[in-house]
């Protein structure tokens, strides 16, 4: 059984059911996981895993320190042996140490589970914020506006966002670039501008 295929089966065991819009989210952020395989080379399984995975945390069941990252990765971690990479970033997805401030937790994920290489944090991030609740594709400007409106003003999660933002729309903006950057690399000869 592929990486991939067991990330796949741990993360419907514990979303498909009890949290369906979740799960459809976490599919959608694998699927734009794998469209960055050029990119990534030898760890576009290993980011399509953390996709699928990285909101793992909210099932009921794994609730621990009620914050999902740092639940998600502990399980992944204690309970299936998971690689140490993945652990590291379900654990740090989408700038998850702001918000751990925001609940007195910070010094437990920092001290848990080391930040992931920034090329697979700025992936995992791109793949995250452009992926919506229900698992469609939107801009990270519709995404973050998204998250502020569904949990509201006065919620930590929308405290939080305020200081990452900038965070996140860098990252998502440098994965972008890579694309663009490879696509432009991958053009055939014959279709390049000087020669049409």
């Amino acid at each position: 059984m592929s990486y991939t295929v067991a990330a796949e089966n741990i993360a419907r065991a514990l979303l498909e059911e009890s949290l369906p819009r979740r799960w459809a989210h976490v599919q959608g952020v694998a699927v734009t996981a794998r469209g960055l395989s050029k990119i990534l080379g030898g760890k576009a399984e290993l980011l399509a895993a953390a996709a699928v995975l990285h909101d793992i945390g909210y099932s009921p069941g794994l609730r621990d320190s009620g914050f999902h990252p740092l639940d998600g990765a502990r399980y992944l971690r204690d309970v299936q042996h998971a690689d140490g990479l993945l652990c590291r970033l379900v654990a740090h997805h989408s700038c998850a140490i702001i918000e751990a401030e925001r609940y007195g937790l910070a010094a437990d994920l920092a001290r848990e589970f080391k930040p992931a290489p920034r090329h697979l944090a700025d992936a995992l991030i791109y793949c995250d914020m452009t992926t919506g609740p229900d698992g469609q594709r939107m801009t990270i400007e519709q995404r973050l506006a998204d998250i502020r409106a569904r949990y509201g003003p006065a919620h930590p999660v929308t405290s939080a966002l305020q200081r990452s933002a900038p965070h996140l729309t860098a990252a998502t903006s440098r994965v972008s670039r890579q694309m663009a950057a490879r696509t432009k690399t991958l053009r055939p000869v014959w279709l390049t501008p000087a020669l049409v």
